[in-house]
């Protein structure tokens, strides 16, 4: 029987009856060790093993020069299942693989005529030999390598994504593209089928139809709740994602998607299709409506004119400033209007008197 590398106190433990055996999982010394060891463990610890029974599993999953190793191993070397980690990674070190950095996502672009969903795969592949790969930088290299230029603008309205984010976005680009590439088929095959016979008008009329682009229903135009609004610092798109997790802006109300399922027309307030972020005018409403309700103090950075009066308040205003103003100057001037009354039976005056009324009626005119 040879060797047996085991101690005596590993030897005497029994494996159970209803212990599966790993027969399975075969290495022979050409794959990487780290792999082979993170498979085991895991079967292990789905068995609910101690460390004695790892010990005497282990050999079961080695085959050739592995196994030639092992047996080489001194007798009664092996005490625990962290001897044989250690003498199993320093024997086979030259087969671990070499680490991947994630500079080399920025090797995996899409290629002319790949299908999105495969394109993905290959970069998913990629991405599961880097370690410590954060969603920042797979979502960058993900954007970077894209051909599909819908998704890649959809990608690039957010600046970060998490894998699984991207991936439950993919699955309407890519439904888009193959059934695209299904209907595409469809009409190839249709024009290949069609009699030979057909006249040149009828063959024209047929191909203008093919080329006449649909017509998708336009979205009526709407007109905004406000007559002025505020100018901004930075496009509407940018205001909104400084803000959008702050709680300021109430939830919109439901979209409905005149545009047949176009979806180059994505608006992230409304998180669905139909317009794009900077024409929707619910956001431009409610932004509007935060500023004027000073909701947005802390941002006031956004905001181009914080404090101005608003263009449809400023006729009212310019005349009560002026209305205030003159009457200011009526008070500081002090002057007092004599208001005289004449009678026509009145009784005769003397000259001194009539020059006294002339006085004082030359004044009050001066007034008027």
């Amino acid at each position: 029987m040879g060797v047996i590398p085991f101690h005596r106190s590993i030897l005497e433990v029994r494996l159970t009856k209803h212990f599966d055996k790993p027969t399975d999982m075969r290495y022979d010394g050409t794959q990487d060790p780290l792999e082979h060891l993170t498979a085991f463990e895991a079967r292990m610890n789905l068995e609910g093993v101690g460390d004695e029974v790892r010990c005497r599993a282990f050999p079961v999953t080695l085959a050739g020069p592995a196994i030639r190793w092992f047996n080489g191993l001194p007798q009664g070397s092996i005490y625990s299942f962290s001897d044989i980690n250690r003498a199993f990674l320093a024997q086979f070190t030259t087969r671990i693989a070499k680490a991947k950095h994630p500079i080399n996502l920025l090797g995996i672009t899409q290629r002319q005529g790949e299908p999105t969903r495969k394109y993905l795969d290959r970069f998913n592949d990629e991405c599961l030999e880097i370690e410590g790969l954060t969603d920042s930088v797979a979502s960058l290299c993900l954007t970077n390598g894209l051909l599909n230029e819908n998704f890649r603008k959809h990608l690039t309205t957010k600046p970060v994504w998490t894998m699984h984010e991207i991936q439950t976005v993919a699955k309407e680009y890519i439904n888009d593209e193959e059934v695209s590439r299904v209907v595409a088929a469809n009409k190839r095959q249709s024009s290949y089928s069609q009699p030979r016979q057909q006249g040149n008008g009828e063959r024209l009329k047929e191909q203008t139809r093919e080329e006449a682009p649909s017509k998708a229903p336009r979205p009526f135009p709407r007109v905004g709740k406000f007559t002025n609004y505020t100018p901004l610092t930075l496009p509407i798109v940018e205001v909104y994602q400084q803000i959008a997790e702050k709680g300021i802006l109430p939830k919109p109300r439901p979209l409905k998607d005149r545009t047949g399922g176009n979806k180059n027309l994505y608006c992230d307030y409304h998180k669905g299709y139909g317009h794009q972020t900077q024409d929707c005018f619910d956001l431009k409403d409610a932004l509007e409506q935060a500023i004027r309700e000073g909701k947005l103090a802390a941002f006031s950075h956004l905001i181009r004119e914080p404090r101005r009066r608003y263009r449809d308040q400023d006729e009212e205003g310019k005349i009560r400033s002026a209305k205030r103003r003159q009457e200011l100057e009526d008070r500081d001037h002090g002057l007092t209007v004599i208001n005289v009354v004449t009678a026509k039976n009145a009784a005769p005056r003397s000259r001194s008197t009539h020059k006294k009324d002339a006085k004082v009626l030359s004044i009050s005119s001066s007034l008027v």
